[in-house]
């Protein structure tokens, strides 16, 4: 049965998601308006239904000289699919292994290794289990944002990343979809250059709109609900997408 969790509850989630380093008790108390030992209470109890499961960290193991995350997507036999997820966790360099509602690719397993040697023995471990890996491919990057219905209702609203892809060199192609009361929403593309608002290196090079695609010029208004795409020249960084979101 699954277990009733209050708005108090939502918060204690939605702020640990958000920065569990860096969140106390008295933080989330006074958000809240109840004691920090109130939220301290809450949080053993979310720990003891298995709500809470853990703090993980987020690593850039590509910032790490030569190691690459790999993903699998396996497929294996429904009734062995909990046994075998679990059995590939034993696995030196396994990160996750996710069960999917699925007859065919219904396990999806992540690992770390320090070369493409790593991977391969990594791979034929899942083999020894029984596993059958239909598709296997490097994890380029991953974007992790928090649970914005369990926040309170002013929280931020980032743009909406719809597609991403790496250039040569350092540069790259975003793609978006602009948010409400974003900051650069009902400016034309030269207003926004000229108020700060986009770098002078990043070029939009397409905007869909109601299901037109529009050519981008100076004079073009980017509006709430627009998809955006943006070019780089080099990576971008977070704060250069913030004025696209509130």
């Amino acid at each position: 049965m699954a277990q009733r969790i209050d708005e108090i509850d939502k918060r204690i989630l939605y702020y640990l998601s958000v920065d569990a380093r860096n969140t106390t008790t008295s933080d989330i108390a006074e958000e809240t308006e109840v004691t920090p030992a109130t939220i301290r209470n809450r949080i053993e109890q979310l720990e003891e239904h298995g709500i809470l499961r853990g703090y993980s960290t987020d690593i850039d193991y590509k910032a790490i000289d030569s190691y690459v995350k790999y993903q699998f997507r396996c497929t294996v036999d429904i009734p062995d699919r909990k046994r075998l997820a679990q059995s590939a966790l034993e696995i030196r360099g396994v990160l996750t292994a996710r069960e999917l509602m699925a007859g065919s690719s219904n396990l999806l397993i992540t690992a770390v290794g320090a070369d493409t040697n790593e991977i391969t023995r990594i791979a034929h471990k899942l083999s020894d289990l029984g596993v059958a890996i239909e598709d296997e491919s490097v994890v380029e990057d991953e974007y992790h944002t928090s649970y914005s219905p369990f926040g309170p209702e002013d929280v931020p609203k980032e743009p909406s990343l719809t597609d991403f892809m790496s250039l040569a060199g350092d540069a790259e192609v975003v793609e978006f979809t602009v948010s409400e009361g974003a900051k650069i929403a009902n400016s034309s593309i030269e207003q926004a250059v000229s108020d700060g608002l986009l770098a002078d290196e990043v070029l939009v090079v397409g905007i869909e709109r109601d299901g037109d695609v529009l050519t981008p010029r100076g004079e073009t208004v980017i509006q709430p609900g627009d998809v955006v795409s943006l070019f780089s020249k080099s990576s971008l960084e977070k704060d250069a997408l913030e004025v696209f979101g509130m």
